[in-house]
C-alpha cells in the first residue's frame, strides 16, 4: 500500500466505522491497533441501538440518527444483513411510572406509549420503538472483510504516542477508547466494568430494557441464536473477572420481565470495560504549520453507547478529515 494520508489508531468499533467512512470517500487509510477487533471492548457488547449514559445530548441525538439510518439500511436488505449480523427487533422500554418521549423518539420507526395491559407486572410506564441488534462475533468480522476489499491495512501496533503515526500521515484519528487515558493523558476518561450473559434465545424476538427500576439496569437483547441478558454498570471498576453474583442478579431481574429465561441453556458470559467520560470527546487539534501541518482527531468516550454512535461519530471525523485536507 502506498502511504496512507490517514491512521486510525484503534479497531474497536468507533475505529473502523471511521476507517469505513473515510475509505468510502477515497483516503488512503490505515488502523494501527494493538488489539484485534475480537479482542476490544466492543466484542463484548450486547449490543443494540440506544443511547445509553452518553452525553452531550445535543451532539448525541444527531450523531444516534445517523448510526439508526445506517444500521436499519443494512438490516432491510437481507444480504448484508446476514453477512453483517444487523437485524431490526421491536424493543420495550420500561419505567416504574410515566416519563416524557426521549428526544429520539422522533426519528426511530414505530414509536408508541405501550398500553397498560401490556405492561410486565411492576411496571406503570412503557414505549415501543425498532431497535437495531448488532451481534458483533459476525459484525466486527464483516467490517474488517469490508475493509480489506477497500484496501484499508490492519496493523499490529502498540504506541505510547501519538507522534508514532504522526510521523507516518498528515492525519491521525484516535478512537483509543479507555487507552485514550494514558496515550493522550486524558483524566476525564474512566472505566465502567459491564457483564452480561449469553444464554439459548429459544422463541424470544423482543427487546426489553429497563434502566430505571429499582431492582437494577436490566436489558434482555434477543439475536440470531442466543440472547444476551444484562447488565451491571460498575463504575470505576476496570478488571474483566466473572461475578458469579452478578450473573445470578442477572438472571433474576431479567426473568422478572421474561419468566422462560430461566428455563433456556446457559451459553457464556461476556465482561467488559465501557470507556466514560462525562461528554464524548470528538475534537480536533491542528500540530505544526505548512507543509508540516498535522491533524489530530479525537472520537472516543462513547461510553456505553459506542455502537449507537459509531456511524454518527463517523461520518463526523469524515468531514473534519475531509475539510482540513481539502484546505490544505
Amino acid at each position: 500500500m502506498t502511504d496512507p494520508e490517514v491512521i486510525v489508531v484503534g479497531a474497536g468499533v468507533a475505529g473502523l466505522s471511521c476507517a469505513t467512512e473515510l475509505a468510502l470517500v477515497g483516503r488512503k487509510v490505515q488502523v494501527w491497533t494493538d488489539a484485534l477487533p475480537e479482542h476490544t471492548t466492543s466484542r463484548a457488547a450486547a449490543a443494540f441501538w440506544y443511547p445509553y449514559r452518553v452525553d452531550p445530548v445535543d451532539r448525541v441525538i444527531p450523531w444516534s440518527q445517523v448510526s439508526y439510518e445506517r444500521f436499519g439500511a443494512l438490516a432491510a436488505d437481507a444480504v448484508l444483513s446476514r453477512a453483517s449480523g444487523v437485524i431490526m427487533r421491536e424493543a420495550w422500554e420500561l419505567f416504574p411510572e410515566p416519563v416524557p418521549a426521549p428526544p429520539w423518539s422522533r426519528f426511530v420507526d414505530l414509536f408508541r406509549e405501550l398500553w397498560p395491559e401490556e405492561l410486565p407486572e411492576g411496571y406503570g410506564h412503557g414505549v415501543v420503538f425498532e431497535a437495531p441488534v448488532i451481534e458483533m462475533p459476525r459484525y466486527l468480522p464483516w467490517m474488517v472483510a469490508e475493509l480489506g476489499r477497500m484496501s484499508v491495512e490492519l496493523v499490529r501496533r502498540r504506541l505510547d504516542s501519538l507522534d508514532e503515526a504522526l510521523a507516518a500521515a498528515p492525519v491521525v484519528v484516535n478512537t483509543t477508547g479507555l487507552g485514550a487515558r494514558e496515550l493522550v493523558g486524558d483524566a476525564r476518561l474512566f472505566g465502567v466494568r459491564g457483564q452480561v450473559l449469553r444464554r439459548a434465545r429459544g422463541e424470544l424476538d423482543r427487546v426489553y430494557i429497563d434502566e430505571h427500576g429499582p431492582h437494577g439496569i436490566t436489558y434482555i437483547v434477543p439475536r440470531s441464536e442466543d440472547v444476551i441478558l444484562g447488565g451491571v454498570a460498575d463504575d470505576d471498576v476496570e478488571h474483566t473477572r466473572v461475578d458469579e453474583g452478578q450473573s445470578e442478579a442477572i438472571l433474576d431481574r431479567c426473568a422478572r420481565i421474561e419468566p422462560t429465561l430461566r428455563e433456556t441453556q446457559a451459553l457464556g458470559v461476556n465482561v467488559g470495560v465501557r470507556p466514560c467520560r462525562d461528554a464524548v470527546r470528538l475534537d480536533q487539534e491542528e500540530i505544526g504549520e505548512g507543509e508540516q501541518a498535522r491533524l489530530v482527531v479525537h472520537d472516543y468516550g462513547h461510553g456505553g453507547a459506542g455502537v449507537t454512535l459509531s456511524w454518527g461519530c463517523a461520518a463526523e471525523v469524515r468531514d473534519r478529515v475531509e475539510a482540513w485536507l481539502e484546505a490544505r
